[in-house]
């Protein structure tokens, strides 16, 4: 078989809620994902030899952690018979520790289109169990809609809010998700609310006062951006964004961008540009 690609998009994190701390260190939330015809790609080239290789390796991460070999080695094992395999390569443009999913979207990328090319057939359900023992946001990249998400992000309800256009902005610094979620100052209890209630209040991020308090570039970056647009962080950050009614506006205001900051214009969109890649799905 030919190589086929495969997008692998980023998300935003419209709101989140950090609503109590479990026993286990981890942290009940409330958050609404929305994904953006924007991010990187996958390209697969199957093998009949059963070995999985990753043509791009990521400086300083092994191979054995990188979370698309693990998806795939995950895959593979629920095979019988002949073990498949495949070599994989991404075009990264979404940046590392940035709040946009990339790790996640990823390894969901490698579930659901080697799920797909090694006739594996297993559910979405199925794949979106393996994808939660890579990470709390992989199944939502799996499921490929938009969705309300509690627990630990991996309660998903799906939702379908305004699709948007985003301005996306990346500081140039990379944040540890645990650095923000281990900081004390961070609000652990703000009211668990229905989807309905929170969708007509306005949107907040509960990390954000803490991204900005320790980490300058966020905050000068975010408090430029709150002049043009309602501006928040997307997830534990780096990025903030900023939502606008046309394309034409958000490319305006990133025309005038601080020339330290990076950063791009998408849509938001409710289904995956993943799944509208799987045939019969367009």
């Amino acid at each position: 078989m030919s190589a086929t690609r495969w997008p692998s998009p980023a998300k935003l994190n419209l709101f989140l809620y950090i609503t109590g701390r479990r026993p286990d260190g981890y942290h009940n939330l409330q958050t609404l994902f929305q994904f953006l015809d924007y991010g990187d790609t996958i390209t697969i080239s199957p093998r009949t030899d059963g070995e999985i290789h990753l043509l791009t390796p990521v400086a300083g991460v092994p191979d054995e952690q990188n979370l698309i070999v693990r998806a795939a080695r995950m895959l593979s094992e629920t095979v019988s018979g002949a073990v498949p395999g495949a070599d994989l390569a991404v075009e990264k443009v979404l940046p590392m520790g940035g709040g946009l999913g990339g790790g996640s979207s990823n390894a969901a990328t490698a579930l659901v289109a080697l799920n797909h090319l090694w006739n594996t057939g297993l559910s979405l359900d199925q794949l979106a169990h393996i994808g939660l023992r890579l990470g709390a946001d992989v199944p939502v990249f799996v499921r490929g809609h938009a969705a309300f998400a509690e627990g630990v992000g991996d309660l998903l309800t799906p939702v379908s809010p305004p699709e948007k256009w985003y301005l996306v902005l990346h500081p140039g610094i990379s944040i540890a998700t645990p650095d923000i979620f281990k900081d004390p100052e961070l609000v652990r209890n703000t009211p668990v609310r229905s989807i309905d209630m929170l969708l007509k209040c306005e949107f907040h991020n509960d990390c954000e006062v803490i991204a900005r308090k320790r980490f300058r570039e966020v905050d000068a970056l975010l408090s430029w951006l709150l002049e043009y647009a309602p501006s928040r962080l997307t997830g534990t950050g780096a990025c903030v964004f900023a939502e606008f009614d046309t394309e034409s506006a958000a490319r305006q205001v990133l025309e005038q961008a601080p020339v330290w900051s990076q950063g791009f214009v998408a849509r938001g969109v409710n289904h995956s540009p993943l799944h509208r890649t799987l045939p019969g799905q367009a």
